[in-house]
């Protein structure tokens, strides 16, 4: 099986299951596990910020986050492509009464900071909700897995100035914008109060996240973590897994993003598919379904009966992810499989 849906269908390395199989662990909940407190400080030290929480997943990195950012009642500011918007159940308005005011995405991921400023409330105006937080997102999912510069992250630091506005990062991928821009993280991530990032993506472990910043933040993002139950016991063992990543995973996204725009310049090559490869800059490709007398349903079809899977977004627009366990010889077989298909 070819599975290119996601980077979440990566399997931990040999190297990194032994690694784990000799972890270190204590109850974290206490505090008391020494491979979840190592990851912690390795991580806070890696993105130059001052503290550093482990929980289960990206969703709650994220709700966390915006819990902690903001009071029921308040807003935040989002794309209207971000992943938290899209794809995380509203979690914020539902478990947080908070409400989204979505700006429109750029096509690099980006939003106008123009539109930013237009949209913030901190008025004492009771007909509106108050802005507290703007949320941003790099690499970004839903805009081409493009890669933001820490120019920008910069430059809307300095226009929210005059504003008590928190920013809060979703890097799920932001090592995928490291690798991309050859950044490090803690100069791409230096304009920002908060971030989390995904160690069961590209980095390849089992489960969980991250939640970065200041020591205030993480000691209430803490307390949210207890609440949404997210506070495992013995989780060593899932921390062992990012130890190692952080170690081991992180240069070899470059790869995946090879092995992205490889393939494509070859889907480019083949009648019946359109694709911009301009725009694949990470380990995300996207492309469209083009031929006649093919539709979205049956080109899923063929490709599971050849043991491949790929996302399908909707409007005949398709998305593959390359990650770790991908081979040259992985990609021959889409690519010949693609041709196949399509000259039918």
């Amino acid at each position: 099986m070819i599975d290119l849906r996601s980077d979440t269908v990566t399997l931990p390395s040999s190297e990194m299951k032994e690694f784990m199989f000799h972890a270190s662990i204590g109850d974290d909940v206490y505090g008391e596990d020494p491979s979840v407190n190592l990851l912690e400080n390795k991580t806070s030290d890696l993105f130059g910020k001052e503290d550093a929480l482990f929980v289960p997943s990206g969703t709650m990195a994220n709700l966390i986050s915006v819990l902690t950012h903001c009071d029921r009642g308040d807003e935040m500011l989002l794309g209207n492509q971000s992943h938290i918007f899209k794809y995380e159940a509203g979690g914020s308005s539902v478990l947080g009464g908070v409400h989204s005011h979505q700006l429109n995405n750029n096509n690099d991921g980006t939003i106008d900071i123009n539109n930013i400023l237009l949209a913030i409330n901190d008025t004492e105006d009771t007909h509106y909700a108050k802005t507290k937080l703007l949320c941003l997102e790099n690499t970004h999912n839903r805009c081409y897995g493009s890669a933001i510069p820490m120019k920008y992250f910069k430059d809307v630091r300095d226009a929210l100035k005059p504003h008590a506005l928190k920013i809060h990062l979703d890097g799920a991928r932001i090592f995928n914008a490291s690798v991309a821009l050859n950044e490090p993280v803690d100069k791409l991530v230096k304009n920002v109060d908060s971030l989390s990032c995904c160690l069961s993506k590209g980095l390849s472990c089992p489960s969980g996240s991250m939640v970065i910043g200041t020591k205030k933040f993480i000691t209430r993002a803490r307390r949210l973590r207890k609440m949404l139950g997210g506070g495992m016991r013995q989780s060593g063992i899932m921390a062992s897994a990012g130890i190692y990543a952080l170690d081991h995973m992180i240069d070899r996204l470059k790869e995946d993003h090879i092995n992205a725009k490889n393939l494509s310049n070859e889907i480019f090559k083949i009648n019946g598919l359109e694709i911009d490869t301009t725009k694949v800059k990470t380990n995300l490709v996207f492309f469209k379904l083009i031929k006649e007398n093919l539709n979205a349903n049956q080109f899923m079809k063929q490709l599971s009966e050849e043991d491949i899977k790929i996302d399908y977004k909707g409007n005949n627009i398709f998305r593959m992810v390359t990650h770790y366990g991908l081979k040259n010889n992985h990609i021959e077989k889409v690519v010949k499989t693609f041709k196949l298909i399509l000259n039918k």
